[in-house]
């Protein structure tokens, strides 16, 4: 193929996934909803080869599943998957907590002791849909402090997989409470530099959030809310 034509499909490929994977994680797609090639190609303005080649880039990062003489379908993650979830993210969480104590400027650390009052003012006005918005901003501000391409990889594709489950629930006023002064030790922590301590933090953290998980879907409910903060 020629250089330039491999370099617009490629181009086009990153274009299609890139969009896809915000319809997904905005839920414009839904989990299980199949997804129409030919529709998504004419909105594009491309043709369906770069549609399907950005498809198989989200398969690759566990998005979207192909089933046989089916075709594609956004990808549903099940309450099982989700505990496996929780369980890698607090290893990651805290490995970033540690990363920061040991290498936090003061400008980064006072972005996140603002960011945990914004949350703060958030449990205050009980605004739950800002507070989980504002929670995943603390998050990406930690893991931008943390530094390191691959863990910020790895927990960007384990938060958009979590987004995948279609069964969570919206917080109450107590739990975005007891989340956020979780948040705020972490921050101590790192004000602190104790690496050790801030790892703790993170991984407990959220261990919690999968305790307020597995209390909410121990049973076959199927009813669909808002996300779940931890």
């Amino acid at each position: 193929m020629d250089p330039l034509v491999l370099r617009r499909e490629t181009t086009l490929s990153s274009l299609a996934a890139e969009r896809l994977e915000k319809m997904i994680v905005t839920r414009h797609l839904v989990p299980g909803q199949r997804i129409n090639e030919a529709v998504l190609a004419r909105d594009l303005g491309i043709s369906r080869g770069p549609v399907r080649e950005g498809l198989r880039h989200l398969a690759s990062r566990g998005l979207v599943e192909f089933i046989a003489n089916k075709g594609a379908y956004v990808r549903d993650v099940d309450a099982r998957e989700m505990l496996e979830i929780y369980d890698l993210r607090s290893v990651l969480t805290g490995h970033a907590c540690r990363r920061a104590a040991e290498q936090r400027s003061l400008e980064e650390l006072e972005e996140l002791e603002r960011r945990v009052q914004e949350m703060d003012d958030c449990v205050k006005a009980g605004d739950a849909a800002r507070y989980y918005d504002l929670n995943l901003a603390f998050h990406d501000c930690l893991l931008n402090v943390a530094g390191g391409t691959r863990l910020a990889t790895f927990s960007d594709s384990l938060a958009k997989e979590a987004a995948l489950f279609r069964r969570v629930s919206l917080a109450n006023a107590r739990e975005m409470a007891q989340s956020n002064a979780e948040h705020a030790e972490i921050v101590a922590a790192i004000r602190q530099s104790d690496g050790a301590r801030a790892r703790e933090l993170g991984e407990a953290h959220v261990l919690a959030g999968k305790s307020r998980f597995e209390k909410k879907f121990g049973n076959d409910d199927v009813a669909e809310f808002e996300a779940v903060p931890n």
